[in-house]
């Protein structure tokens, strides 16, 4: 595999409700989503400019998958400053499962918190950032 590659290009993330989800990561954000319908489930696209070696994913509401704490953890980039987006969360429907926290001078910092779903996901921004 060419090592220039991600190894991750695409996500997506279990909704019980594509409207309150699609508010919920809109506001922390300030994004907005394209909603379409596929194959009998709902999404809602994360913006990407283009997809030529970016990650992208979708909000999905679907029979077939729910939302979860315990599936796999999505670290979303909060560069430069977490602080921003997390700071969003409350208030927009969420709770803050992990303030931010340092994870060393090298890596820089996460925190967790719980969509208006219940799926469990993260924050990171690197050692430049705050």
């Amino acid at each position: 595999m060419d090592g220039s590659v991600n190894i991750i290009n695409w996500f997506e993330i279990s909704v019980s409700d594509i409207t309150r989800a699609k508010k919920f990561y809109e506001t922390i954000f300030s994004i907005e989503f394209q909603q379409i319908e596929m194959m009998g489930m709902k999404m809602a696209m994360f913006p990407a400019d283009n997809m030529n070696g970016k990650v992208s994913g979708a909000l999905v509401e679907s029979a077939m998958h729910k939302p979860s704490a315990d599936g796999a953890k999505i670290y979303f980039n909060g560069n430069p400053d977490l602080d921003e987006a997390l700071g969003k969360v409350e208030a927009a429907g969420g709770k803050i499962n992990m303030p931010k926290t340092k994870i060393n001078d090298e890596v820089g910092y996460m925190a967790f918190f719980t969509d208006t779903e219940g799926n469990a996901v993260a924050l990171h921004s690197g050692p430049t950032g705050k």
